[in-house]
């Protein structure tokens, strides 16, 4: 199966449709008046649309098990068919497309069987997605003008030359696939006076997203936080947390960092972890999303 564990749950839904078309309309009138000799034809197509969305993943080999969170199935009835149509929600790290169009065509083919004594020319048409959303790309702001970024590499023994920079370069990899504007690279020692100097330096030159790798935990020469809070115009808790629960999912050491968030001015300030993972996660955890920041200030001007 396709790896998902990068992703984040959204609340994700998902419509599909069957169409069943009959060539008795006598058949339609047994449906509605529960004449039809196996039983209750759209309860029983709805109880086995039920069972098939809950367990697609037993029967497509690449489906990924999730929880259903939401199942409801719509009949419509005209002279010659029966229109199916199906909404399925999760909350999940993927979507429920093929949950709803395997529980659509389900629910038809037991019609189908039900039918199929009473009508001989019964037939399964139309059967799609109709819609979908929820996701990253659900979340992903088109912007008005380009956003553009600077990374800012805090690490004493890399500004040496005694290591080489990976976090900073993921940090870059992730933001251009999110269509951000790299507009500088900086490589700095974990110094509270050169952190400040070039966060103050690239907001003041109009850069919208300044982001800082490194110096968020607890060694002695860890100062990343200290150097940016006091520059915040307005702190932001709820990025800094999200980066932390999603990295606490993964690896328990997440809760250890000290990553901060906020505003000065119109600039986006973050400060994440040094480590390429805990870089890697903390960007899987925020981006495009975060970016509607920049949407809000667009309107808010």
């Amino acid at each position: 199966m396709v790896d998902i564990t990068h992703k984040i749950s959204t609340l994700r839904t998902a419509f599909a449709q069957a169409v069943v078309k009959v060539h008795n309309p006598d058949t339609i009138h047994a449906i509605k008046n529960d004449n039809v000799p196996k039983g209750n034809v759209l309860e029983a197509a709805r109880i086995a649309g039920l069972f098939a969305v809950k367990n697609t993943s037993s029967a497509i080999p690449d489906c990924h098990p999730l929880p259903i969170e939401k199942t409801d199935f719509n009949f419509e009835l005209s002279e010659n068919s029966i229109r199916i149509e199906v909404e399925v929600q999760t909350i999940y790290k993927t979507g429920v497309e093929v949950e709803a169009i395997h529980g659509v065509s389900v629910a038809a083919v037991t019609m189908y069987d039900m039918l199929k004594p009473i009508d001989k020319e019964i037939e399964i048409t139309d059967i799609k997605l109709l819609s979908k959303k929820g996701g990253k790309s659900h979340f992903s702001d088109k912007m008005d003008k380009p956003v553009n970024a600077a990374v800012i590499v805090c690490s004493d023994s890399i500004s040496a030359g005694k290591k080489e920079d990976f976090a900073g370069k993921a940090i870059i990899r992730k933001l251009e696939a999110s269509g951000v504007e790299i507009r500088a690279y900086n490589i700095i020692p974990d110094e509270v006076e050169d952190i400040q100097q070039q966060v103050k330096e690239h907001q003041g030159n109009g850069i919208n997203l300044i982001v800082v790798t490194g110096g968020t935990g607890l060694s002695k020469r860890d100062v990343t936080p200290e150097a940016i809070k006091p520059l915040l115009e307005r702190e932001i808790p709820g990025i800094a947390e999200a980066m932390r629960n999603y990295g606490q999912e993964r690896m328990p050491y997440a809760m250890l960092s000290r990553s901060v968030a906020g505003m000065i001015g119109n600039s986006l300030i973050l400060a994440m972890p040094g480590s390429t993972r805990g870089a890697e996660e903390s960007m899987d955890a925020l981006f495009p999303h975060i970016l509607h920041i920049f949407k809000v200030m667009e309107y808010s001007k």
